[in-house]
């Protein structure tokens, strides 16, 4: 095996098609054959909302702003997103996004994942 390997992740399999309406998301932990970290490429449509969100048992991400704007939801915290923003978000934290009037794209970056994974839907409240 190589000691590197390259992958755009625009060219990947779009993992959410149809079953999310307003939102991408690609998965390049697989294809990079990555061990201890994992990548995924997320966009969401101007005014997608999301109406669930998730955490995780083990798995701290950070999420980078690569373009447009919008909000995450925190628990029951609400920060404004900006391009290049980067946010950590503690494994049993519940996330969830909401895109701005331009969109919003992100990079999520991810620990180890646990045999069989350890993401947990989880219900959402957006403050009024």
């Amino acid at each position: 095996m190589s000691n590197h390997t390259k992958l755009n992740l625009l060219e990947l399999e779009d993992s959410v098609a149809g079953r999310a309406p307003g939102l991408e998301g690609r998965f390049g932990r697989t294809k990079l054959g990555t061990r201890d970290v994992g990548v995924s490429h997320w966009r969401y449509e101007p005014g997608f909302r999301a109406e669930g969100g998730h955490k995780h048992r083990e798995q701290e991400e950070v999420y980078v702003v690569v373009s447009g704007s919008g909000e995450l939801l925190l628990d029951d915290e609400v920060i404004a997103l900006a391009p290049w923003d980067a946010v950590r978000v503690a494994p049993e934290v519940v996330r969830a996004f909401a895109a701005g009037p331009d969109g919003l794209e992100i990079i999520a970056v991810g620990g180890p994942k646990p045999e069989g994974g350890d993401g947990e839907q989880a219900p959402v409240e957006w403050p009024a």
